[in-house]
């Protein structure tokens, strides 16, 4: 009756987790995120040779695993990743996992943005560095993802750069990209969740080229529209249009609607 017990129990653990050691800990721990509207993460989890090994993967092959790799086409929230894996007869351990945060903001496969961030995995942390978890076994870091506009080209599209920023406790945010970091021992059977927010208002991608009007940004004309960096240098008289990534002409940005007053 014993040995059947324990065969059930091993089963469970194989059906219901991707890893799992042979005494049924997990070997695992679940990555997640909460993102805006048209956001999506992939994650690519990095192996090194564990603690004590002196093996090597012949060109490193195998030694990284990458979830949402097709992002446009196939999407899961939850990433089950595992901390040990042998390759080639090596035993490895997780050493991070290297976040792609990517939006998109048009329907052509080139209207999207992208920024990053990362997991640290290590044997040992200094306990001011190490992410906590809650009674529930979740643990959450943040981050806030501003869109960057300029316009590119002759006909002066609009195109997005995102940029993200981790944040404090409190929403602030703070130097650097979304992070954090655990131990090895911290993981097993874990949550792991990304909170993404949006920041409420985009800003010109760079300095002195577009100049902000009561309902929007209006483009400095430049030279001309050969002109691809268009400084205004002080005119705040001479604007030019521009097109949006569904080709509208506009005059404003991001309404699109004509105002006659304008603030240097």
């Amino acid at each position: 009756m014993k040995r059947v017990v324990q065969r059930l129990i091993l089963g469970s653990c194989l059906v219901l987790t991707v890893g799992c050691s042979a005494t049924g800990r997990s070997d695992s721990f679940t990555f997640t995120a909460d993102l805006p509207p048209n956001f999506v993460y992939k994650a690519t989890a990095v192996y090194v040779p564990a603690k004590g090994e002196t093996c090597t993967v012949p060109g490193g092959k195998n030694t990284q695993v990458v979830f949402n790799r097709k992002w446009r086409k196939e999407y899961k929230q939850n990433s089950e990743v595992l901390l040990h894996r042998t390759v080639s007869g090596c035993p490895l351990t997780l050493y991070s996992v290297d976040l792609d945060v990517n939006a998109t903001y048009g329907k052509d496969t080139s209207d999207f943005g992208s920024d990053f961030g990362k997991i640290a995995v290590r044997n040992e942390l200094d306990t001011r560095d190490k992410g906590t978890f809650s009674a529930a076994g979740e643990s959450e870091f943040s981050g806030q993802c501003q869109w960057l506009f300029r316009t590119i080209g002759p006909k002066r599209y609009i195109a997005k750069i995102l940029d993200c920023k981790n944040t404090d406790a409190q929403g602030v945010v703070t130097k650097g990209h979304p992070f954090s970091a655990y131990t090895l021992d911290q993981l097993p059977g874990k949550t792991v969740r990304l909170k993404i927010k949006l920041a409420d208002e985009e800003e010109p991608y760079m300095g002195d080229t577009w100049v902000k009007v009561p309902n929007g940004w209006k483009r400095c004309m430049g030279d001309n529209f050969e002109d691809q960096d268009a400084f205004c240098f002080g005119n705040y008289t001479d604007f030019s249009t521009f097109r949006m990534p569904d080709g509208r002409h506009c005059t404003i940005y991001p309404g699109c609607t004509e105002n006659k007053e304008v603030t240097p």
